[in-house]
């Protein structure tokens, strides 16, 4: 009885009960407070407060809740990073810069203002009478060092207001409106005010330190960051990419990605800067590196919201203590003005956002609520400047340069701030993405086949390369699954198993990308008719064929096969070559042969590669004639991409072999081609095999012969008897 009484004796002590109590907060604190209608990251924090040293004292804020605290705002910096469109970003930059300006400035005015007199108040009352207080620094005592003082205090308080926490980014990653406009340009914005609001952190506390700034000082802080721009913006993207082309295994690629988070989070550190902005580039560097619809990418983001964040959100519950509201009035007074200044300082820099760039008002909001959270820089400069004795009093009680009535109204003003960080946004998240939605259906083209995904599948060697290229082209809106199939020539029940093996393989990979395979083995005269009777079977609307990195399309797909799948399958066919991964592709360049436009399939093949170019983080480059370029920039413009293209004049298919020197090592090569007496066919095309055969084998690439139908034909991939 004593050994059980000891286990349960609160706070609890044993590692596994405590890791079980958590995740048990993690599990049924959503459920609980959704019924309620709480967000439920508001959730989370509220059971720390509640379980919490600070509440039933179930569980105690030890150096295990700080650790993981510390690893979950880091994570949600480095999501807020990988996850954004750099190509929007880059658009919006300008816009991202205002916003940062605007809300670094506003709460600046505000907070210093309000600051100095409640910081005034605060001292005095601590001070009793300022003529008796000992300044550490040993300068001579009068009212003007003692207003020197209260206002540094007032610039240090005021900094915490600029600063902010994507807190409720889970929100808008979870409701998939993350690369919405807003959202990139708050992203952005935060950076900036950050960034800002602890340079003005640092420098307040030199002077506190020193007294004064010297040459010294701003010299070591250029080279320090400057050797860190180099480290984070040179050294480790070229690390990454790597890394990448030589290790396929996404277990060891997570730990990577983990290790290179906390590596550039520590180096921030040693520049003089915070955690959170080396977490938040090593996702902006390592972006373009990890496909977003990708099996690393569904684990970073389960990892992270499974664990790490909710962890970090229980961690600022639990250090939340009411009981500081009637200690005295001062603590309630602080708590309540820098709520106020907290947030209304946000609102009207999203407000001028806004106005500035004629936004929508639910943009606005999302702005507002995204932006509106204040916890780990705030955290970080609170603590910092708590224990800054800028002085002693007569009674030698020390003179705090954040006090503890600020400290405690700070902890207070987070759980505020968050609360009303996260209800904002989960609105206008669901708003936008009901908005969106509505828009999109509004855009459809009159003609839009189903996409469905077929991957005909016979070679071990390239599955995972087949199955990448699938996942990365299916489009997000898409709810039918990737058709994996193997055919059987035979009879044979051994080649049967040895197919289902296969299929079992791609259905695992698709499967740790969240995304479905149905798995198709059938008997057949041969494969191209077992691809054909498939295609016609489940209306597939792409095909993609993969070739092993030692061989050529010559040797080992045209053919019979090819003839006759080519010849009787009008939908896309896409001939995949893989060298290295797609993630580390830096761009698709793409050979469009004459009058490519006037085919049934133009837009759609070309709505692929954006896919695929949007995952990727891969930028566009097209050869064409000047008809071709004008036609891809009319659908381009129409759609909206945001992705960087270039667009380069090709005039003649003579001059093919030109793009020899253009494709590089880290290019995917897209050949756009055409089937015979359609309309963008020319006998220049039959050259094709042999040429990528000779002169692109080191490369990775794909021929494409996009959906064609020709003058008054039929589809011949529907059938008169039902669609399955």
């Amino acid at each position: 009885m004593d050994y059980i009484k000891e286990l349960i004796h609160l706070p609890l002590q044993d590692p596994t009960l405590i890791f079980f109590v958590v995740l048990s907060i993690i599990l049924f604190s959503p459920i609980v407070f959704n019924k309620l209608r709480i967000p439920h990251i508001v959730g989370l924090i509220l059971a720390g407060v509640a379980l919490g040293p600070n509440g039933v004292g179930l569980l105690d804020y030890d150096s295990s809740f700080k650790l993981f605290g510390q690893v979950g705002v880091l994570y949600i910096m480095f999501l807020a990073g990988v996850d954004m469109d750099m190509d929007d970003f880059r658009r919006n930059r300008g816009k991202s810069l205002v916003f940062g300006l605007f809300t670094f400035l506003i709460p600046m005015i505000l907070g210093v203002t309000s600051g100095y007199f409640l910081i005034e108040h605060i001292y005095s009352n601590i001070a009793g009478d300022p003529s008796l207080v000992t300044w550490t620094s040993g300068e001579a005592n009068n009212l003007q060092v003692f207003t020197k003082y209260t206002l540094l205090s007032a610039i240090v308080l005021a900094s915490m207001y600029a600063s902010n926490t994507l807190v409720a980014y889970p929100i808008v990653s979870r409701l998939g409106v993350s690369r919405s406009r807003s959202v990139t340009i708050t992203i952005g914005g935060t950076m900036i005010t950050t960034i800002l609001s602890l340079l003005v952190l640092v420098i307040s506390l030199e002077m506190v330190k020193q007294g004064s700034i010297n040459w010294r000082f701003w010299a070591e802080f250029a080279i320090s960051n400057i050797l860190f721009a180099v480290f984070m913006f040179v050294l480790i993207p070229r690390i990454g990419k790597w890394f990448f082309k030589r290790v396929e295994d996404s277990i060891s690629q997570y730990i990577f990605v983990l290790a290179i988070v906390f590596l550039s989070s520590f180096m921030a550190k040693l520049a003089g800067i915070e955690y959170i902005i080396g977490a938040f580039l090593a996702g902006i560097n390592l972006n373009r590196l990890i496909p977003k619809r990708s099996p690393l990418m569904n684990r970073i983001d389960f990892v992270g919201n499974a664990i790490f964040i909710p962890f970090f959100l229980i961690s600022v519950g639990m250090i939340v203590d009411f009981s500081v509201i009637f200690d005295g009035y001062t603590t309630l007074l602080a708590a309540v003005v820098m709520s106020f200044i907290a947030t209304l300082s946000k609102y009207w820099a999203a407000v001028s956002t806004r106005l500035c760039f004629k936004m929508s008002k639910l943009e606005g909001k999302m702005i507002f609520g995204l932006s509106n959270a204040q916890a780990a820089a705030t955290l970080a400069a609170v603590m910092i400047a708590y224990n800054v004795i800028v002085g002693y009093t007569a009674n030698n009680e020390p003179i705090r340069l954040l006090t503890t009535e600020i400290l405690n109204g700070t902890i207070i003003m987070i759980l505020i701030t968050c609360t009303i960080s996260s209800i904002v946004t989960e609105r206008s998240a669901k708003m936008m993405a009901t908005s969106e939605g509505a828009k999109e259906d509004e855009e459809k083209d009159t003609y839009r086949p189903e996409h469905r995904i077929l991957i005909p599948i016979a070679n071990p060697s390239t599955i995972e390369g087949l199955v990448d290229l699938a996942v990365l082209i299916k489009d997000k809106k898409n709810s039918h699954p990737i058709y994996g199939l193997n055919v059987v020539p035979n009879n044979s029940k051994e080649s049967l198993q040895s197919g289902k093996k296969l299929l079992e393989k791609a259905a695992t990979l698709c499967a740790a990308s969240d995304t479905k395979m149905k798995m198709i083995s059938r008997y057949d005269l041969n494969i191209a008719s077992g691809i054909i009777n498939v295609v016609r079977e489940k209306n597939i609307s792409d095909v993609i064929i993969g070739l092993h990195q030692k061989s050529s399309i010559s040797d080992s797909f045209l053919g019979n096969m090819a003839d006759s799948l080519l010849g009787n399958v009008n939908r896309m066919i896409c001939i995949y070559k893989s060298i290295q991964p797609l993630g580390t592709i830096n761009r698709l360049v793409v050979a469009v042969p004459s009058s490519a436009q006037f085919e049934t399939g133009f837009r759609n093949w070309c709505d692929r590669i954006y896919t695929l170019a949007s995952q990727t983080g891969s930028s566009v480059l097209f050869y064409a004639t000047e008809d071709t370029l004008d036609a891809l920039k009319s659908h381009i413009k129409q759609k909206r991409y945001s992705t960087a293209t270039t667009y380069t004049l090709l005039a003649d298919w003579d001059d093919f072999l030109m793009l020899t020197s253009v494709v590089q090592k880290d290019d995917l090569f897209i050949v756009i081609t055409a089937r015979k007496a359609s309309l963008s066919y020319s006998p220049l095309l039959d050259k094709l095999p042999k040429q990528m055969a000779t002169y692109f084998k080191d490369y990775s690439y794909i021929v494409l012969y996009p959906e064609q139908f020709k003058e008054g034909e039929e589809d011949k991939t529907i059938d008169s008897h039902k669609i399955i």
